[in-house]
């Protein structure tokens, strides 16, 4: 060892011998003195065993420290896991929402689809089949529906459904428009204003309130429109069916027309009201078109009458009567038998004379008789799907 080195042990012993001395601890007790000595390695050894306890005590302590900041970080991942958690259940909840929403609508809407065609057309088979016309879906722009579940990529099938509900309600719409056309066009063959009826029959109109059970949103302007065009369809072909068409008897000859002639009984200018219709007794008369039986009896001039009223302000009259086959407040339709010719009243002879009234004033029957060919296929449509509207129930 070098010299140096031992110089340095020599120094630490010098210092340890300084900082710990041999101690003499006396102590007097019943006039006795006793001392204790404690020596310098004593001294050092508890100096030791204190510093190995401190040292060690300071250890747990750090490592119960260690373990609290652990515990707590835990606690905070943990919360941090909670709150993603439930974000995650959140935006699933709002997803399952958006879904069941559409879902919802679209069964409000395809409830009113199903609904509006069955009252017009009286087909449930048209339900199934009218999906059919759409076609594949195409890309539409996308409705407040659409909307709701733009974050739920598993709900894209309700979009498309509801894209081709639109589609399908555009097309029905368009077809319902082109047949509303028609009868309006038939009834302006008449000289009847299709509009005029319209305003008329808007002035009466009431039933329950019935509140609307879908969502505010479902009812779409193409569902809209398809509601209105149909109501017009439904107004224009029902007051086509009440324009008297059909001839109120099988005789094919007239023998006074409408207007102005001679009267047969005095030979004076006289005006005619309606038609005559000669023919053998008793043979029956026709309703012209649907309606309603509003007078059975007998009117000054006219004899035994029949009138029905057909809505719109349209009446008919049947005259001179043998015999009556109704009564007041029977429904009637185009063709049923209503009378049996006769020559009561104010006649030469046996005949039918009929009148054709609008608002109570007398107008032509000649144009409503003699009516085309292609506006009889609109009534004989029209009649068509009422019949069947009303068997299917």
């Amino acid at each position: 060892m070098s010299h140096q080195k031992k110089k340095g042990l020599a120094g630490l012993s010098d210092r340890l011998n300084a900082l710990c001395p041999e101690r003499e601890i006396f102590l007097r007790s019943g006039g006795q003195v006793k001392f204790i000595r404690i020596s310098r390695r004593a001294q050092l050894a508890a100096a030791g065993f204190l510093s190995v306890a401190l040292i060690g005590w300071a250890g747990v302590t750090l490592s119960m420290v260690a373990n609290n900041s652990a515990v707590a970080q835990q606690r905070a991942a943990l919360a941090a896991q909670g709150q993603s958690v439930a974000k995650a259940a959140g935006k699933v909840a709002d997803y399952r929402k958006s879904v069941e929403d559409l879902a919802q609508d679209l069964e409000a809407r395809q409830d009113f689809m199903d609904d509006l065609y069955k009252t017009h057309f009286g087909t449930e088979e048209g339900n199934a089949a009218g999906a059919d016309l759409v076609g594949p879906a195409r890309e539409e722009k996308k409705g407040s529906l659409t909307t709701k579940i733009s974050m739920a990529p598993e709900a894209a099938p309700l979009v498309r459904l509801e894209q081709r509900q639109r589609r399908f309600a555009l097309l029905l719409t368009h077809a319902v428009e082109r047949r509303a056309d028609k009868a309006a066009a038939a009834i302006r063959s008449f000289g009847l204003n299709p509009d005029n009826l319209a305003r008329s029959a808007a002035r009466a109109q009431g039933g329950p309130f019935v509140p609307w059970k879908g969502e505010k949103g479902a009812l779409t302007n193409e569902l809209e429109h398809l509601a209105d065009a149909m109501s017009r369809m439904e107004f224009l072909e029902r007051s086509l069916l009440t324009i008297p068409s059909g001839r109120p008897t099988g005789s094919p000859m007239l023998t006074s027309s409408y207007g102005y002639r001679r009267d047969p009984f005095n030979g004076h200018a006289a005006f005619h009201a309606g038609l005559d219709f000669p023919g053998r007794y008793g043979q029956p008369i026709n309703a012209a078109a649907d309606g309603k039986v509003s007078y059975v009896g007998q009117r000054q001039g006219y004899g035994n009458v029949v009138e029905v009223d057909h809505g719109n302000g349209i009446m008919t009259r049947y005259a001179h009567l043998s015999g009556f086959a109704a009564h007041v407040g029977e429904a009637v339709a185009r063709g049923d038998t209503i009378g049996r010719m006769g020559s009561t009243g104010r006649s030469t002879g046996t005949h039918l004379h009929f009148e054709v009234r609008l608002n109570g004033q007398a107008v032509n029957p000649r144009p409503f008789l003699e009516a085309r060919q292609d506006v009889l296929q609109v009534q004989q449509v029209a009649t068509a799907r009422f019949a069947d509207v009303r068997d299917r129930g």
